[in-house]
C-alpha cells in the first residue's frame, strides 16, 4: 500500500497535475489566477474548463455531476444531472456546459433561511467555488463528479457556510497585506488562513446502535447507566488499536487520500470506542470541504464495517465527549507564517504586532468565539473535564507570556526563554531539544509553537462558522492597526508603542493556568471575561451593534444575514431539545416501563412463590428490592408526565427566542428528572429484560 500511496493520493481529484495535463496553457493560466489572486472569472474560461472535467470524470465512470454545497443544516447538500443529452435520431451524448459548471438552481425555500426565502419564494443558485477543487465520489449511486459551489437566495444573501467564509479570507488578506507593507514586504499580495481541524469520532456496532431510539434519532444516548469501569485507567487513550477499528481506519483512509483529503494521524482517544483522525493543514476554504468529507466518509465507511460513526458531542453521560480542535494561522502567499514566533521572539516586532492583534481580537469578541463553537450538543461538553470551559481566554505558555511581561512593565523585552536540552537519564537515548512551553489541554484557545488551537468547535459541526468568525475578527483589529501605522511620522515608535498599549489593555484574557478549577471562574469574573455557559445564551452575540458593525465593514455578513443565522441558531436548539424530549417519552413509555413492570411481577411472584413453599422464609431481599423498584417505576412515571406537559407548553410559545430559554430552562431539567430514576433502575433490573444495549455493551464490544 505504501509504494501506491502516492499514486494513489488525488487520483479522485481535478486537481493542478489534472488541470496542468487536461487544460490548454492559455486557459489554465487563466483560472490560475482567478483561483490565487481572485480575479473575475472568463465565461470562456469556464467553458474550456467544463468540458475537460467532463472528459475526465467520464473516462473515470462518472454518469452525474452535483453542485455540492453547505447550507446551513451544518451538513452538505447536493442534487445529481446526469452527462446525458438527447439527439434528434433518439440517442444520446454526454454534455457539461460552462454554464451548468458555474451555476446551478436548487430549491432555496426548504433550506433553513432564518425568514431570509419564504416557502413560496423558491428560487435560490449554487455557484462554481473555483478555489476548491472538484471531486469524484464512488458510492452505491455510481460515480459522481463533485463541485464545491456557494450557495445564495435569489436576492444575493448568503444561505450557506461556504460564502461568507470565502467573503472573511478575502477581508483577512487585505488588511494582513497592509501590515506587512509596513514591515516592507511589498513582495506579499496574500495573506491565507491555514487551518488544521482535528475530528474526534466514537465507534460503536450498528446491530446495537440500531437497539437504541436515542441514537437513531439524536446522535446520543438519553438514557444510561455508567458501567463498572469507564476510562479512569486511561487505558483506552493511545492504547493499541482494535482490529475492526483498524480495518475501519484503514479503508476510511483510502477513501479520503483518492479525494485529496490528506488524512495523516489517527489514534484512541480518551474515552472508550473513542477515536481521532486528523490532517495535514490546509487553506481554510479546502480544510472546511475536507472535514466535511471525513464526517461523510466516516458514517459511509463505518456502515460498511457493521459499525456507527458517532459524531455528537456528547454520546455518553461519564465520559469524554468529543470535539473538533481548529489549528489557525495566516500564511503568505511567500510561504511565510505569521504566527511563526522565531528563536528570539522577544526582538521579533512583527510577530509580537500580530500576537497583540490576536489577543485583542479574542478579548474584545469572546462572544463571537463562544457562539461560533455552539450547537445544544456542546452545552453537554464545554466546562466539563475534558474539554476547555465556556469562559474564553487565552494560553500562551511561559515563553511569550515572559515576553509579554517585560514589554508591559518595562517597555522593552530584552530575552526570551529557552526550552534547552531534554535528558531523559537514560545514556542510551539522545538528548534533544526541548519546546519553549509547555501546552495547556484546558484552554479554549490556545498558543502551540506557530499556530492558535481553537478547542471549543463542536465535533458534528462544520468548521465553517469559527474561522469566518476567526477571520473576521482578526481582520477588524489588523485594520485598526493599519489605519493607525499607516498615518505615523515614525514606524518603528509607533508599532512600538501600539504593541505595549494593545498589550497592557487585552493581558486580562491571558491564562495559563487550569481552565478546570472553580478558582478560575470566580478569577475569571473578577477580570471581566463573559462566561456564557450555554448556546442559547450565546446566540444574541451575533446580533449586538458590535457586531454588526464589524461584519458589515468587511463585508462578511450584512445585518439580515446575521438576523437570519441567529433565528436558525434558536430554530435548530428548540428542535433538537424537542426531538430529544420526544425520544426520551416514548422510550420510556414504549421500552423501559413495560420492561420494569415485567421485573416488578417477576419480583412478586417470586415472593409469593417463596412464601407459599416457606412460610416463615425470609423475603426481606426480594420485598426490599420491590419496594426500591416500584419507587423508582413511580418516579418514572411522573417524570414522564412532566416532560409530556412542558414539551407540550414549549410548542405552544411562538417566538423562538423564548421558545428556545423555555426548552433549555424547563424542558432540559425534565428530562434530567426522567433519565435519573429510569439510569438507576438499569443497575437494579434483571439484564436479560433491560429492552436496550447497555453503555457497557456499547462502549466495550466493538
Amino acid at each position: 500500500m505504501s509504494e501506491k500511496l502516492t499514486e494513489l493520493f488525488g487520483t479522485d481529484v481535478f486537481n493542478e497535475a489534472t488541470m496542468i495535463e487536461r487544460l490548454p496553457k492559455k486557459t489554465y493560466a487563466a483560472l490560475k489566477k482567478t483561483i490565487e489572486n481572485g480575479e473575475d472569472l472568463d465565461p470562456n474560461v469556464a467553458e474550456v474548463v467544463a468540458n475537460a472535467m467532463k472528459d475526465w470524470a467520464i473516462e473515470r465512470g462518472a454518469t452525474h455531476y452535483t453542485h455540492w454545497f453547505q447550507p446551513l443544516t451544518g451538513i452538505t447538500a447536493e442534487k445529481h444531472d446526469s452527462f446525458i443529452s438527447p439527439t434528434p435520431d433518439g440517442k444520446i451524448i454526454m454534455e457539461f456546459s460552462g454554464k451548468e459548471l458555474i451555476k446551478g438552481e436548487p430549491d432555496a425555500s426548504s433550506f433553513p433561511s432564518g425568514g431570509l426565502r419564504a416557502t413560496f419564494e423558491a428560487r435560490g443558485y449554487t455557484a462554481w467555488d473555483c478555489t476548491s477543487p472538484a471531486f469524484l465520489r464512488e458510492d452505491a449511486a455510481g460515480v459522481t463528479l463533485c463541485i464545491p459551489t456557494a450557495f445564495c437566495s435569489y436576492t444575493g444573501e448568503a444561505l450557506d457556510l461556504k460564502t461568507p467564509l470565502l467573503r472573511s479570507m478575502e477581508t483577512l488578506s487585505t488588511q494582513a497585506v497592509r501590515v506587512l507593507k509596513l514591515f516592507g514586504h511589498n513582495e506579499v499580495k496574500r495573506v491565507t488562513p491555514s487551518v488544521g481541524p482535528e475530528q474526534e469520532y466514537f465507534l460503536v456496532d450498528k446491530a446495537k446502535y440500531l437497539k437504541r431510539d436515542d441514537l437513531i434519532f439524536t446522535g446520543r444516548t438519553l438514557f444510561g447507566a455508567m458501567p463498572p469501569k469507564g476510562q479512569e485507567l486511561d487505558d483506552h487513550y493511545f492504547g493499541s488499536i482494535k482490529e475492526r477499528v483498524a480495518s475501519f481506519m484503514k479503508e476510511l483512509n483510502i477513501e479520503l487520500w483518492k479525494m485529496g483529503v490528506t488524512a495523516k494521524t489517527q489514534h484512541n482517544e480518551v474515552a472508550p470506542a473513542q477515536h481521532e483522525l486528523a490532517p495535514i493543514y490546509a487553506t481554510a476554504n479546502i480544510a472546511t470541504d475536507h472535514n466535511q468529507l471525513v464526517m461523510e466518509c466516516m458514517k459511509k465507511v463505518a456502515n460498511r464495517h457493521n459499525l456507527a460513526c458517532l459524531l455528537h458531542e456528547k454520546p455518553f453521560a461519564g465520559v469524554n465527549g468529543s470535539g473538533k480542535h481548529d489549528n489557525w494561522s495566516m500564511v503568505t502567499d511567500t510561504g511565510k507564517n505569521l504566527l511563526e514566533p522565531g528563536k528570539t521572539p522577544h526582538d521579533n516586532v512583527q510577530f509580537l504586532l500580530i500576537l497583540a492583534v490576536m489577543l485583542k481580537a479574542v478579548d474584545i469578541h469572546a462572544d463571537l468565539l463562544r457562539v461560533s463553537a455552539a450547537n445544544p450538543g456542546n452545552d453537554h461538553r464545554l466546562g466539563a473535564n475534558e474539554a476547555p470551559p465556556a469562559i474564553v481566554s487565552v494560553f500562551l505558555g511561559a515563553q511569550l507570556e515572559d515576553v509579554i511581561t517585560q514589554l508591559i512593565e518595562t517597555g522593552e523585552a530584552k530575552s526570551s526563554k529557552d526550552g534547552g536540552k531534554m535528558n531523559v537519564g537514560v545514556h542510551s537515548i539522545p538528548e534533544f531539544k526541548k519546546d519553549a512551553t509547555d501546552r495547556n489541554r484546558t484552554s479554549p484557545f490556545a498558543f502551540t509553537g506557530n499556530k492558535f488551537e481553537f478547542r471549543m468547535v463542536a465535533s458534528s459541526m462544520s468548521i465553517g462558522t469559527a474561522n469566518t468568525v476567526l477571520n473576521t475578527i482578526v481582520a477588524d483589529v489588523l485594520s485598526e492597526v493599519a489605519d493607525e501605522l499607516e498615518k505615523a511620522d515614525d514606524f518603528n515608535v509607533a508599532v512600538h508603542d501600539l504593541i505595549k498599549k494593545t498589550l497592557t489593555e487585552h493581558q486580562r484574557i491571558v491564562f495559563n493556568g487550569n481552565g478546570y478549577a472553580e478558582a478560575w471562574v470566580e478569577e475569571a469574573e473578577r477580570r471581566g471575561l463573559p462566561n456564557i455557559k450555554s448556546m442559547v445564551e450565546a446566540v444574541p452575540a451575533l446580533v449586538t451593534e458590535k457586531s454588526i458593525k464589524m461584519f458589515e465593514k468587511h463585508k462578511v455578513f450584512s445585518s439580515v444575514e446575521l438576523h437570519s443565522r441567529a433565528e436558525i441558531l434558536y430554530e435548530a436548539y428548540a428542535k433538537a431539545i424537542n426531538i430529544e424530549a420526544k425520544t426520551m417519552i416514548s422510550m420510556a413509555t414504549v421500552k423501559y416501563i413495560p420492561a420494569v413492570i415485567s421485573y416488578t411481577k417477576k419480583l412478586a411472584d417470586s415472593i409469593n412463590a417463596v412464601k407459599s413453599a416457606v412460610a416463615d422464609a425470609d423475603v426481606s431481599v426480594q420485598t426490599g428490592l420491590l419496594k426500591e423498584v416500584s419507587t423508582l417505576l413511580a418516579k418514572a412515571q411522573s417524570a414522564i408526565k412532566k416532560l409530556q406537559d412542558v414539551t407540550a407548553e414549549a410548542a405552544s410559545i411562538s417566538e423562538i427566542a423564548e421558545q428556545s430559554k423555555f426548552f433549555k430552562d424547563s424542558v432540559v431539567p425534565a428530562m434530567t428528572e426522567l433519565r435519573t430514576p429510569i439510569d438507576a433502575l438499569e443497575i437494579l433490573v434483571e439484564k436479560d429484560l433491560w429492552p436496550v444495549p447497555t453503555y457497557g455493551d456499547l462502549l466495550f464490544e466493538v
